[in-house]
């Protein structure tokens, strides 16, 4: 994979969504296919050996990923939403994250002991939405967890805070003002 090309494609917007933030702008890549088919690809590779019969992805950029992703893996998407965006009796974390707190939802027949699940999201900064996504996962207790996103953070020096039985990996490492003029 061209790490170098698609860093160079990734649209920064400063100060969103507060000032001082430096978004990282993934639909830079998803609007170019053969971006999106370079990522997509990459995580393929990585998790097709790993058993997956899940994949998780969190809203709303990690649906667009995580939804081909299950695809390509002949396993089932579930979409962790935000909360009252699921018609289907669900289960729920709060969590605090950078800019206050917030809930997150999964309907409560989406995974089963037996299942090894992959959760998704585009972005891995504060870890907030993804600590929450793994404690949501673990209440149905499945046989392995497995922690993705495409871009890491690397100056908030989280991957090491994650627990051992929700490895993550991350196929872009950055600082937060790489790219940033």
């Amino acid at each position: 994979m061209s790490k170098e090309r698609l860093i160079s494609r990734l649209r920064n917007i400063p100060d969103y969504p507060v000032k001082g933030v430096q978004f990282k702008d993934v639909t830079s890549w998803f609007m170019n296919p053969d971006d999106l088919k370079e990522i997509v690809d990459s995580l393929y590779e990585k998790y097709k050996d790993k058993g997956i019969t899940k994949v998780c992805g969190i809203e709303s950029r990690g649906f667009i990923v995580g939804s081909i992703l299950a695809y390509k893996l002949n396993a089932g998407f579930i979409p962790i939403r935000k909360p009252g965006k699921l018609p289907f009796e669900k289960v729920s974390v709060e969590y605090e994250k950078e800019y206050g707190q917030d809930r997150l939802e999964m309907h409560k027949d989406a995974i089963c002991p037996n299942d090894v699940v992959l959760i998704h999201d585009d972005l891995l900064a504060t870890g907030g939405t993804l600590f929450a996504s793994c404690d949501l996962v673990k209440m149905f207790k499945p046989k392995r967890i497995y922690v993705n996103c495409i871009i890491e953070l690397t100056n908030f020096q989280i991957r090491d805070k994650f627990p051992a039985d929700c490895p993550i990996d991350c196929i872009i490492e950055i600082d937060e003002f790489e790219g940033v003029n």
